[in-house]
């Protein structure tokens, strides 16, 4: 495929951190603005891991999303790759992107959800933290999303109840429940969902730890690979 400056973009290195989540977006994007138009069909994957500065595996967990959520298709032998499908979800004149109303809310997430990996870093108690271990295997094991969301919830609930702080849990709450409204607007493959797990479970042994700095970087790079994956998909 012959690249112009715009084109040239999308293959440039992804940042460090969310690049699982940034190459998501980075291609949802792409395919949504028509920079990389229907039936077109994206480099090698050793090429294309190397333009984007990622290692092959997480290059294939990003492109089996966009697979799963309808995006790409991949096709064997000869003739075959990664294409853009001919009627991507995002190309669907009902496809919703983000308002500021939806922005506003993920900075507000930002707020409340740093705040009280800070206090829960502080205050937690093993109980506190043994309850969230057993949601951490519990979204583990279950593949139906919506049994996943309700326990995604309230690991984040019971994060600001760690905090012991009852105007956080509130605010929390409040938030988990206008952001499923975003959620829900997008698939759901198990390789959005595990990476997802994988780093509350990682906060978990930071907060046992009482790390609150290296547990409220990691929060924060969970909520922005939510990020990245609500403005790639939608």
């Amino acid at each position: 495929m012959e690249r112009d400056a715009v084109l040239e973009s999308v293959f440039t290195p992804v940042h460090p951190a969310t690049t699982f989540e940034e190459t998501v977006e980075r291609l949802g994007t792409a395919i949504r603005t028509g920079i990389l138009p229907a039936g077109s069909r994206l480099p090698a994957e050793r090429m294309l891991a190397d333009e984007l500065g990622i290692s092959r595996s997480t290059l294939r967990q990003a492109l089996t999303t966009l697979v799963q959520s309808g995006h790409l298709i991949a096709l064997r032998g000869r003739s075959g790759g990664t294409f853009v499908t001919e009627r991507p979800p995002l190309a669907e004149t009902s496809a919703m992107p983000l308002g500021a109303d939806a922005w506003a809310l993920l900075d507000y997430r930002v707020a409340i959800e740093t705040g009280a990996t800070v206090l829960a870093g502080e205050r937690a108690k093993p109980l506190d933290l043994d309850r969230l271990d057993r949601l951490v295997e519990r979204m583990t094991e279950v593949v139906d999303f919506d049994i996943y969301r309700r326990a995604d919830i309230r690991f984040h609930i019971g994060l600001a109840e760690a905090a012991r702080s009852p105007r956080l849990v509130s605010a929390m709450t409040e938030v988990q429940g206008r952001l499923s409204e975003l959620i829900t607007r997008i698939a759901h493959p198990p390789e959005v969902l595990n990476h997802a797990n994988d780093q509350h479970r990682r906060l978990v042994r930071l907060l046992r730890r009482q790390d609150a700095v290296r547990a409220v970087a990691l929060i924060r790079e969970h909520i922005e690979g939510t990020e990245h994956i609500l403005a790639g998909l939608l």
